[in-house]
């Protein structure tokens, strides 16, 4: 496959990648759908919206966001080398704002007045929020109660940032019915609203806009790493929940000689119910308007999930991953709770750099990955940065200090 063409032919006009995507939708939706994706269309090409998106992430988001080496960190695994590519230090402390900002103005520009959406984590609902007050919109951000209990300070980030947060409190209370309670929220008011999707994932055009949005990550990183060390990376990975970040900084390096890695939660095991890990041991299924590969349950249902990390706690992914996996191009790795806690604290403790629980997933396959290579180098997108999980991480597992035992040794 020649990935040198890639954007000029994924998604196709239905919103394709292969055999996922797509926009499985009640009737009703189907005309506001359609007037979303011409307006993408329109002004994706307008050299006006490109050039105030930039001016809004050099002078409001601070980007480019930079790359750095990880010293101390690669010395106590070996000789190979990690990067960091440091969207914690993107504003609101996640790669989340870069589509976010784009679905912003995408809303300025149709007149809507209010933006709609779930979160997790709470990273895209603080995203969002900010973005809301920025273009002078209403917000609605729809929110498990589990996870509202886990992520409290970007709860509290929403409410000052003027954003009504929903309470879900159906089902299993994380980030798919979060998402159903949005959809729905969305379907009630769509003449007045957009649907803001936090991810890479729901029904065309969303999946393609937020891949555009976030390769900015991608393009910037190539760049950088380029220009610090002379050459590409030996590896290239990020975490995958419903998969905007990794999405957003594989797609650059498509066409390199690199290898391309997406780390999926696999929690406290591979018993169904103890993951998230969708790619890795998932089927064909369609939720949430798209179709796509998905943990199922013994009906055919999308299965509970579990993450430690409330933002990977999904039981489906972005069609582009589930495409790439097919075709072989990205690989896609599983790491458990421990070992991403450990990562957690290694990297915190090594590079003074505490790390969202989601990225540290992606940080913990590079740290076994650095063992078996020996030599070379490893870039990691360092999705977000961790202040919103020290409540629950010192309540868990204290100061981290039985992750250096066998140092202390």
């Amino acid at each position: 496959m020649d990935f040198t063409t890639y954007l000029k032919h994924y998604p196709d006009k239905d919103g394709k990648f292969g055999k996922y995507g797509g926009a499985i939708l009640p009737p009703e939706l189907i005309p506001a759908f359609e007037e979303i994706n011409e307006a993408y269309q329109t002004i994706c090409k307008s050299s006006q919206f490109i050039n105030e998106l930039r001016r809004i992430r050099r002078e409001f988001q601070g980007r480019p966001t930079p790359v750095y080496h990880c010293e101390r960190l690669s010395g106590k695994i070996g000789s190979c080398q990690i990067y960091l590519k440091r969207e914690d230090l993107n504003h609101t402390g996640a790669h989340k704002l870069n589509h976010c900002m784009g679905e912003g103005l995408l809303a300025k520009y149709m007149g809507k007045k209010k933006l709609i959406a779930e979160t997790g984590a709470g990273q895209h609902g603080v995203a969002l929020a900010t973005a809301a007050a920025f273009f002078g919109l209403e917000c609605e951000i729809h929110m498990g109660e589990v996870d509202i209990a886990k992520q409290a300070p970007n709860v509290k980030r929403m409410e000052i940032l003027g954003a009504k947060v929903v309470p879900v409190t159906r089902g299993l209370k994380t980030l798919k019915e979060a998402v159903d309670s949005a959809f729905e929220a969305y379907a009630a008011d769509y003449k007045n609203s957009i649907y803001c999707i936090g991810s890479v994932v729901g029904p065309h055009p969303f999946p393609l806009m937020v891949r555009d949005f976030q390769m900015v990550v991608g393009v910037e990183a190539r760049e950088q790493f380029l220009e610090m060390t002379g050459f590409l990376p030996d590896v290239v990975c990020a975490c995958v929940g419903g998969g905007s970040n990794s999405a957003g900084m594989f797609t650059p390096f498509l066409a390199d000689p690199v290898e391309i890695v997406g780390v999926e939660p696999l929690g406290r095991g591979p018993k169904l119910g103890d993951h998230a890990a969708s790619l890795t041991y998932g089927s064909e299924g369609a939720m949430h308007g798209f179709n796509s590969i998905m943990l199922k349950d013994e009906k055919g249902e999308p299965a509970p999930v579990y993450s430690i990390a409330s933002g990977l706690d999904y039981p489906s992914v972005g069609p582009e991953h589930a495409f790439l996996h097919d075709v072989g191009r990205v690989k896609y790795e599983a790491v458990t709770d421990e070992e991403t806690m450990e990562a957690f604290f290694k990297l915190s403790r090594y590079e003074g750099i505490i790390p969202a629980i989601e990225s540290a997933h992606a940080v913990a396959f590079a740290m076994k990955k650095a063992r078996e290579m020996g030599t070379g180098s490893i870039l990691v997108n360092l999705s977000g940065r961790g202040d919103k999980d020290l409540e629950y991480v010192i309540e868990h597992y204290g100061n981290g200090n039985r992750f250096f035992e066998d140092e202390e040794r």
